[in-house]
């Protein structure tokens, strides 16, 4: 038996904005985000970056294509324990096969751009909790992608830390023009955002 989760949705996200999806538990925030960053593949219907239907790609081109250009942030920003701040944030390079040394040299002036500039050996279980989902912006931000997919980036984070991250993105977007989708209970980022959508019942209803 099928369940159907997302319900005739016909949206385009304009570049260089910044846009909130808001709504209950469980209507499907998550699962819309990851279709559109081409991690789950939907059942019928189309996404076009520009003029790239990506699903009509191989799998392994869709791959290369999220690693150069989707970036995501995470509630639990997923960073490898036993790594650096540094190497976490140099992971996609590597994966795209470009040189360490100027892989090196991209994270680090990616990780001082988020002010982590003298956090770069440290690991994970050395940081902060804002501090380690800075390391997760930063690798999102890693391979200057077109658009970066942020589901509750903020939602581990104390109500101090969470305004921080969202200077930090509001700060990221004007800088450099990257467009944001954001899946957020946080109505503070939410109405910071250029646009807001509600999801209910499986269909985006606009809110701003």
């Amino acid at each position: 038996m099928q369940l159907p989760v997302l319900k005739g949705i016909n949206l385009d996200i304009s570049q260089g904005g910044i846009l909130a999806i808001v709504g209950a538990s469980g209507v499907g925030k998550s699962t819309f985000l990851h279709i559109l960053g081409t991690l789950d593949r939907p059942t019928s219907g189309r996404i076009l970056y520009g003029n790239i239907d990506v699903f009509a790609l191989d799998s392994n081109r869709i791959a290369r294509f999220r690693n150069d250009h989707v970036g995501f942030v995470f509630q639990f920003h997923h960073l490898l324990p036993e790594f650096s701040a540094l190497e976490n944030v140099m992971m996609p390079a590597l994966i795209r096969k470009i040189d360490r040394v100027k892989a090196t040299e991209m994270a680090a002036a990616v990780l001082n751009e988020v002010g982590l500039g003298n956090r770069l050996q440290h690991r994970p279980g050395e940081l902060s909790g804002g501090e380690q989902q800075r390391v997760a912006v930063a690798r999102a931000l890693m391979l200057s992608p077109d658009v970066v997919l942020a589901d509750e980036p903020t939602g581990n984070l104390d109500s101090h830390t969470g305004e921080a991250i969202h200077d930090l993105l509001l700060s990221i977007n004007k800088q450099r023009h990257v467009t944001f989708v954001i899946v957020t209970h946080n109505d503070k980022l939410a109405v910071r955002a250029d646009r807001v959508l509600r999801m209910t019942e499986g269909r985006l209803i606009p809110e701003k």
